[in-house]
């Protein structure tokens, strides 16, 4: 599921999109921000599918060789270990799955099927192929093992791939190393004789809600506070300071002001982190010093109320 913190990646984005547009479509803009959230769910759901169909194209190989006129011993005899995998066949056999993909029109993998073919035969020329084939121990967890290690090594450094989902989705391109966690974690909590349902794509409403609220309450009031913000940077005129590093600040006051359950320290660590990730190597100093004179001022002024214990 997407955590608060991609939210706020994905908030910022959009705050960033709709500026440089000049947009002053607030509905329309929070919907493409809802829209492109649910489409890394789709991206989510891709890549778990492709797993599937580097196994089925496995199988139907394996079932062409056999049928060859002059088909080896080994052909006739093939180790199934791979087809077999009991990791596999519950993505196989998951109604979830393969219900979301239906409904969703996802048929990526059978209109573009020579990445399937590409991971399969990266695969199979593998350390880790060889290894899980020759392996004598049949169980879930050897199994298991062996998928994680060919979705973290194999799927998800794929080049190709993440080209082509970048192709398919612009806002891809950063979602992708997001995703790419939640589905070791999926995989990871998979458990013996259970079958693989799809998690939510939020945790829960208020994360859901929070989407919204934290998009339009920054765009709604973002002019209110640069006056604040001037007077937290004497030594900036405001056009020195990055839009990125600007957008942050302003959100983090959104959150200081606006979402009482938040504790302001978390606020701070979370911006911090995101000036890190997509702003320049100073920004994470400049936005900590600004963000903590502004929660300090909110706070002897009561402007920032947070409830609860060890809020601040």
């Amino acid at each position: 599921m997407i955590n608060r913190r991609h939210i706020r990646v994905k908030v910022m984005q959009s705050v960033y999109a709709m500026q440089q547009s000049h947009s002053d479509d607030l509905v329309k803009e929070e919907k493409f921000l809802k829209h492109s959230i649910q489409k890394m769910y789709d991206l989510y759901v891709l890549n778990l599918q492709l797993l599937v169909e580097v196994q089925k194209l496995a199988r139907k190989r394996i079932e062409l060789s056999k049928k060859k006129i002059l088909a080896t011993k080994e052909e006739l005899n093939p180790n199934t270990k791979f087809i077999d995998n009991k990791l596999l066949n519950s993505l196989n056999e998951s109604v979830s799955l393969e219900g979301y993909v239906e409904l969703n029109k996802l048929n990526y993998w059978d209109l573009d099927d020579e990445y399937v073919k590409i991971l399969l035969d990266e695969l199979q020329k593998s350390d880790i192929y060889k290894k899980y084939m020759d392996t004598v121990e049949d169980s879930y967890n050897v199994d298991k093992a062996f998928v994680i290690d060919f979705f973290r090594d194999i799927v998800a450094p794929n080049e190709k791939l993440a080209d082509y989902f970048e192709d398919k989705m612009i806002s891809w391109v950063d979602d992708i190393p997001f995703v790419n966690t939640w589905i070791l974690k999926s995989l990871n909590k998979q458990k013996a004789n259970k079958p693989f349902i799809l998690g939510s794509l939020y945790k829960d409403n208020d994360d859901k809600v929070f989407v919204s609220d934290l998009f339009t309450k920054t765009m709604l009031h973002q002019h209110k506070y640069e006056e604040d913000i001037k007077e937290k940077t004497p030594n900036w005129e405001a056009d020195r300071i990055a839009d990125i590093d600007m957008i942050i600040i302003k959100m983090a006051i959104t959150e200081f002001l606006h979402f009482p359950s938040i504790p302001s320290r978390v606020t701070i660590n979370e911006y911090i982190e995101l000036a890190k990730d997509y702003s320049t190597n100073k920004s994470g100093y400049f936005i900590n010093g600004v963000l903590d004179k502004l929660a300090k001022d909110y706070l002897s002024s009561n402007k920032m109320v947070k409830i609860g214990r060890g809020l601040l």
